[in-house]
């Protein structure tokens, strides 16, 4: 039991944290318990304290609009906190979508699609930063926030605080394009809010942080990593993996038995760069 929990560690606290906001959010809602009031679009905290979505906010600069000051600085709050602790540990953290698209990698271990699946799609990853930049253009020509409004995390978020309803139909066709067409297929290919936090958190403190002379090239951790391409440090030297693409979820961490992967906080003057492979 013991050994099950420290190489499950991460995703427990991972899940504890996805569904601690969802809860806050929902006892806002339902049950008057202000701690956190609103959605991951726009919230407050204790009444206070506000937050909002960065990207959410650069399509309603885009459309034009003009934001009040409280906007600009929740998101700036966002940002600064993103750009220390890693701008994708929003989407292994905090974003309720995970939890749908780990699901869909799941069932696909159980059922083996990898193995007995022929693979029939392929996507770039870079199709993201497209998505990102085609959200923002669509925001200047519309005059609405594009991305915002047909977000499945958006969709999600609001529809576990107030009901689902019929917002669980895209959820399900996420679910079921990561199960049948491309692994990973939304989180790491198509979200262009992972996009943006990719560039966000290119800089960030908080890193995966490799030993070369503890590891023995088991590759566990390139096969459970969502974003393999961030791991072209491993085997090859010691540093910081330090794509803005890596997620900060840890699952390399917890399978490596070796203890090569650890997070740390990353050395400006002396790192190494996990480039893609």
């Amino acid at each position: 039991m013991r050994e099950w929990i420290r190489s499950h560690r991460f995703m427990m606290a991972r899940r504890f944290t996805q569904l601690s906001i969802l809860g806050l959010f929902v006892a806002a809602n339902g049950y008057g318990f202000r701690l956190l009031n609103g959605d991951l679009s726009a919230s407050l905290v204790m009444k206070k304290l506000p937050l909002a979505d960065p990207f959410a906010l650069l399509q309603i600069l885009a459309t034009g609009a003009i934001v009040g000051i409280d906007v600009l600085t929740g998101a700036a709050l966002i940002l600064l906190f993103y750009m220390v602790v890693g701008g994708r540990a929003f989407c292994s953290w905090v974003c309720p979508l995970n939890m749908v698209t780990d699901a869909a990698n799941g069932t696909r271990r159980v059922l083996l699609l990898d193995k007995t699946v022929e693979k029939k799609v392929w996507m770039s990853r870079n199709v993201r930063y497209w998505v990102l930049a085609l959200s923002l253009i669509l925001s200047f020509l519309t005059g609405v926030a594009a991305f915002e409004m047909v977000s499945p995390i958006g969709i999600l978020n609001r529809g576990i605080i107030f009901g689902m309803g019929m917002s669980a139909a895209p959820i399900l066709c996420i679910y079921l394009f990561d199960l049948f067409a491309v692994k990973n297929g939304w989180c790491g290919h198509i979200c262009p809010l992972g996009g943006f936090y990719s560039l966000v958190g290119r800089l960030s403190l908080v890193r995966i942080k490799h030993d070369h002379t503890k590891c023995t090239l088991c590759m566990k951790c390139k096969e459970i990593c969502p974003e393999k391409q961030v791991l072209g440090i491993i085997s090859k030297r010691s540093g910081a993996i330090t794509s803005g693409e890596c997620t900060n979820c840890g699952r390399c961490v917890e399978v490596c038995e070796s203890d090569a992967l650890s997070f740390g906080v990353r050395n400006y003057i002396n790192t190494n760069v996990g480039e893609k492979e």
